[in-house]
């Protein structure tokens, strides 16, 4: 089995002065799914080449164990050197084909004609076809047997309106792809949204039958927290009753509560004088 990556070629973030480029943990998760299945792997992009790495995807909370396996890897990083043109490559020599997202392919692949034929004939000879995060934006202007839209009447899903405008690039990006799936007749997937955007709190998404899928990237989770985190907490003051002198010195007013007291799976604290125990804190 042979599986064909395509990649952007373009490297600007509109006239921000900015890099872009593909989003790394798009193309290095998908990349060993594939490679630990044994399937043949070819990476391709516009203008062939090492395509550019779109910087942000590399930053310290966005790297994963995979991207940090492909960074260290001869083979993958010497494959992602020199990728094919994508105009020399036929849909006839792979039997599925993929788009990582980042914001590059909205320049380029968007309006590439190699990347349509590519996308029509691969669907076309009954072969899925997969993208991811902005990627479906590349669906634009490829269209079904009758001419129309490719993505009419199909569910879909990808980057969101919501999601550019919280990335701060709302009037950056030549096309927004949520408007342009809508705009051609895609039924919008997005839980967040709302399935079809008609229910509030819509069931647990699962594609059905069928050769084109589309997927929004989730965002990274945050380290993991405990639920049950320990605290220290100060002991106010326990009045007692006076006790006649011979008895053993009165104990401190204050401590500070930890493992071992009254009701704490260990057991209670430490016997104080004449079998007496601590007294038990009270939360500041």
């Amino acid at each position: 089995m042979k599986v064909l990556i395509v990649l952007t070629s373009h490297d600007e973030l509109g006239t921000t002065g900015r890099e872009t480029g593909f989003w790394l943990e798009e193309l290095a998760a998908p990349y060993y799914r594939f490679k630990e299945a044994g399937v043949d792997v070819v990476l391709a992009s516009p203008k062939g080449g090492r395509p550019p790495l779109d910087p942000k995807s590399n930053e310290p909370a966005f790297q994963t164990d995979e991207t940090r396996r492909f960074e260290a890897d001869p083979e993958a990083m010497a494959a992602l050197a020199h990728t094919a043109r994508l105009d020399s490559l036929s849909a006839d020599d792979f039997d599925t084909v993929f788009y990582p997202g980042g914001h590059g392919p909205l320049w380029d692949l968007a309006e590439d004609p190699g990347s349509v034929r590519l996308i029509e004939s691969t669907l076309r000879a009954g072969k899925p076809l997969a993208l991811v995060c902005h990627a479906p934006g590349v669906l634009r202007h490829a269209t079904g047997p009758d001419g129309a839209p490719l993505v009419r009447g199909r569910k879909v899903t990808g980057f969101t309106n919501g999601e550019e405008a919280a990335v701060g690039l709302t009037d950056v990006v030549p096309f927004l792809v949520e408007d342009e799936l809508k705009r051609l007749g895609g039924l919008l997937q997005d839980r967040r949204l709302g399935a079809l955007h008609r229910h509030r709190r819509p069931p647990r998404h699962r594609p059905e039958p069928g050769l084109l899928r589309t997927r929004r990237r989730r965002p990274p989770r945050p380290p993991h927290r405990s639920r049950h985190v320990p605290r220290i907490t100060a002991a106010r003051p326990v009045p007692r009753p006076a006790v006649p002198s011979s008895t053993a010195p009165a104990r401190p007013d204050a401590q500070i509560s930890g493992p071992g007291g009254p009701g704490h799976p260990r057991g209670p604290g430490p016997a104080g004088p004449a079998g007496a125990r601590w007294p038990s804190a009270a939360t500041a």
